[in-house]
């Protein structure tokens, strides 16, 4: 049987819904396809050629471990000829963080040797979900036009909504307060473009890592407020912790300089006799406890 023309596998390869890169020994991207650039927002033309670890995808970890300068699955793999699977968290074109599933594999010449790493990614953001919800909030004049997220107002029809539910059917909810830390600076120092961008980097990576019937909304300024469903206490310090890990690890590019922000975050179960104006007192309360004590921490309680 003849071999298939190369133009045939490229086109398989860009019609995968997964995305798919491979590099070589010293970790070049020599090959990209169309997902991967729908998943990252990364063109071939800005990767090929590239590392990984050159502002591209940076995988990290959910201790926000950089994977690129330890334990990349795909080097590994290069070296030991062991396939991985790893749940992962790479850099979007945007700055922001998304939540992949990584496979990897790799390439030999005839004589066995290996060439090349490749690997495949799905994301697991809920991306589907996230844009079926802003067109909904959208079309309600429910939706912060900058960041994305929901604005205050449909929050408190959120709460009002959480509040009824847990009346009539006992299901716990519980908020976090979100403020980015020193966010002045970033509008002095490089203008408020740049600080839109950080809010905008911090809204996306909300958005892309948590579950897609929690609610996250612009509280204010550079405030965010999460209104999380159906939850206890672990899980509301685990999610906690995790988006403040994934937005220190998120960054966006000034001048090929990496801007980097922290969060101050408070996390709170909704109570018997909690009102919403109580509720989101005690969150802020919480927050500003965790600013106290250092700022880029969480306080629950």
């Amino acid at each position: 049987m003849s071999a298939l023309p190369t133009e045939l596998y490229e086109n398989l390869l860009n019609n995968l819904h997964e995305g798919l890169y491979i590099v070589d020994r010293e970790m070049k991207i020599t090959y990209w396809n169309d997902a991967a650039e729908q998943i990252t927002g990364f063109s071939k033309e800005q990767v090929e050629q590239h590392r990984c670890s050159d502002n591209i995808l940076r995988h990290v970890d959910a201790d926000g471990i950089n994977l690129c300068e330890n334990g990349c699955p795909l080097h590994a793999t290069i070296f030991d000829r062991k396939k991985r699977e790893a749940s992962l968290f790479l850099h979007h074109k945007e700055g922001y963080r998304v939540p992949v599933s990584v496979r990897t594999s790799y390439i030999t010449d005839d004589r066995g040797n290996v060439t090349h790493g490749i690997e495949l990614f799905t994301d697991l953001s809920g991306k589907e979900q996230t844009e079926l919800r802003i067109r909904e909030l959208e079309r309600l004049a429910l939706l912060d036009t900058l960041t994305q997220l929901a604005n205050r107002e449909f929050l408190m029809k959120e709460f009002s909504a959480r509040f009824s539910e847990k009346r009539k059917y006992l299901i716990p909810f519980g908020v976090m307060f979100i403020d980015i830390d020193h966010f002045k600076v970033f509008n002095d120092k490089y203008g408020h473009n740049t600080g839109d961008q950080i809010l905008k980097m911090v809204s996306d990576t909300l958005s892309a890592n948590t579950r897609p019937f929690d609610i996250f909304g612009r509280w204010g300024g550079e405030e965010f407020i999460g209104i999380i469903k159906n939850t206890d206490i672990e899980y509301l310090r685990q999610l906690s912790r995790q988006v403040r890990i994934l937005i220190e690890q998120a960054f966006i590019l000034k001048d090929e300089t990496q801007l980097h922000c922290t969060v101050s975050v408070g996390a709170t179960l909704a109570l018997p006799d909690d009102t919403a104006e109580s509720l989101i007192n005690r969150a802020d309360t919480l927050m500003y406890e965790s600013k106290k004590n250092g700022r880029n921490r969480v306080t629950v309680g």
